[in-house]
């Protein structure tokens, strides 16, 4: 089967993932969250007073870019930063209540889009595709890490 045909897996599976980035994107905006900016909700929101090097390796993410998040969330007051205690090189980042609220709708929303793509499946459709795309991962970063 060519990977040029409409029903080919490659296909198939480029429209699922542009399908649900756009869903995600357009549901995330309405409540002024980007696409990457909910894992970092998600963190502080289970741990606050983090440094932006702790998050940037707990998401595995660029120092630099990390940097741009944060300041994207604090210009929107979904963060603050303060000067940690022992050390004031370090800054500790901690949602405020705005940014509370925000990791609490994410939640929902996410929800509701798992809601929409599986609905219909059931549990041993969902435990199947669960185990399939765990085994893709896998797969990709096995050639990743080489």
């Amino acid at each position: 089967m060519s990977c040029h045909e409409s029903h080919s897996l490659y296909r198939v599976f480029c429209q699922v993932v542009r399908f649900h980035y756009y869903r995600t994107y357009t549901l995330l905006e309405k409540i002024g969250v980007y696409p990457g900016q909910h894992p970092l909700l998600f963190s502080l929101d289970k741990k606050g007073g983090q440094s932006q090097k702790e998050l940037a390796a707990r998401l595995h993410i660029k120092p630099a870019t990390m940097t741009v998040m944060l300041n994207r969330l604090e210009k929107s007051e979904m963060i603050k930063r303060c000067p940690d205690d022992d050390d004031r090189r370090v800054s500790r980042v901690y949602l405020t209540e705005k940014g509370r609220k925000a990791s609490c709708e994410v939640k929902k929303t996410l929800k509701t889009i798992d809601e929409e793509c599986f609905g219909n499946f059931t549990a041993e459709e969902r435990a199947l595709l669960r185990k399939f795309l765990m085994r893709m991962r896998d797969n990709l970063l096995s050639v990743i890490d080489q």
